[in-house]
């Protein structure tokens, strides 16, 4: 296969998972429905209910709030302020850029560290009602620490080898920008 190919094949790989992603966030959020509802229709009509159901949406919720991060990371749909970088030169947009693409990653690492570390003391710690392990809640950070990292990286990669046009050295956005941006695709 030739070089040509290769990035058209990669961005169709990582395409496929993020979207892989995306199937996964709305099955938490279903499975949530699910248990929560379910539950509380127990409750109230038949006087029981089922324990493991908050356990459970509960580490649903914790999995869906990390991935949704991680696709807002992937997609620059992180919300900011962009006052002072939006008056600077291309030089000093990109020099912002790559310190915070820095110091993301900087976090990301803290984030993954810390996370391995719990997950491996938790490994063998049973959760209270399901039994399962703790690692599983732990793990979360590992997983978007070590995705956050390589989406960064990517970042970086794009600004130093000057694969950015000069509009694109901003990678955040104004609630009024995602407003804006989100009419315009209802209006199409």
């Amino acid at each position: 296969m030739s070089n040509s190919n290769n990035p058209g094949l990669i961005t169709t790989v990582v395409d496929g998972y993020f979207k892989l992603l995306k199937f996964f966030i709305a099955f938490c959020l279903l499975a949530m429905v699910i248990l929560v509802f379910g539950n509380v229709v127990l409750r109230y009509a038949f006087n029981s209910g089922i324990s493991i159901s908050e356990e459970l949406s509960r580490w649903f919720f914790v999995w869906m709030t990390f991935i949704g991060a991680l696709i807002g990371l992937r997609e620059h749909a992180h919300l900011g302020v962009d006052s002072f970088v939006n008056r600077l030169s291309p030089s000093g947009k990109r020099f912002c850029l790559v310190a915070a693409q820095v110091l993301m990653l900087w976090a990301s690492w803290i984030l993954l560290r810390g996370s391995w570390d719990q997950t491996m003391i938790n490994i063998d710690v049973e959760a209270p009602t399901s039994g399962l392990s703790m690692a599983f809640i732990y793990g979360i950070g590992v997983f978007f620490g070590g995705n956050a990292m390589l989406i960064i990286l990517a970042d970086l990669y794009r600004v130093l080898s000057g694969k950015l046009a000069d509009h694109e050295l901003v990678m955040v956005k104004e609630s009024e920008e995602v407003v804006h941006e989100s009419g315009d695709a209802h209006n199409k």
